[in-house]
């Protein structure tokens, strides 16, 4: 995918940003803080992570600043409530800096963290990339509970199988 207009992502964007935000309305309050091994993230941690790594690394990043991502823990929200509410925020400031852009600007290069450079609407699409490995990181936690989680597309694999053709 690449990106040269950027209403164009801004739609896509949106539409990722929804379905990853119907899945919270899933997550039971006393899981907000759940996680499969010591160490690991939470389920808290994740969503913090979507929130601040858009808008404190890829957000800044695309202004040519560097990053400010300073983790993802519990003083930043703490409880179910709280951490959806701190990833709408965050959201909310991700998209406003995302609309800035001018097109001109997505052909320049900025800079990763590790110093690498590259193309703003690579990084871009990277932001949404990384947004979608997190929310399957979420769908398995969800799993892992016993907690039954929306189609992401309308249908589970298996109603797809009941609306196919047999190609045996």
């Amino acid at each position: 995918m690449e990106i040269n207009n950027m209403e164009s992502f801004l739609k896509y964007y949106s539409r990722i940003k929804y379905r990853t935000r119907r899945l919270f309305d899933y997550i039971p309050p006393d899981k907000i803080e759940w996680t499969y091994k010591e160490g690991k993230f939470t389920i808290g941690d994740i969503i913090r992570h979507i929130a601040n790594i858009e808008r404190y690394l890829y957000a800044e990043t695309i202004q040519f600043n560097t990053s400010k991502y300073s983790g993802c823990g519990k003083e930043f929200a703490e409880g179910l409530e709280n951490v959806v509410s701190y990833y709408d925020q965050m959201q909310h400031e991700s998209e406003q800096i995302f609309s800035q852009i001018d097109p001109a600007d997505l052909n320049k290069k900025c800079k990763s963290p590790a110093g690498a450079e590259i193309t703003i609407w690579k990084w871009l699409r990277a932001a949404i990339e990384h947004e979608v490995h997190h929310r399957g990181q979420l769908y398995m936690y969800l799993a892992m509970n016993g907690i039954k989680t929306p189609p992401i597309f309308g249908l589970t694999s298996e109603e797809v199988v009941e609306h196919s053709t047999d190609q045996t």
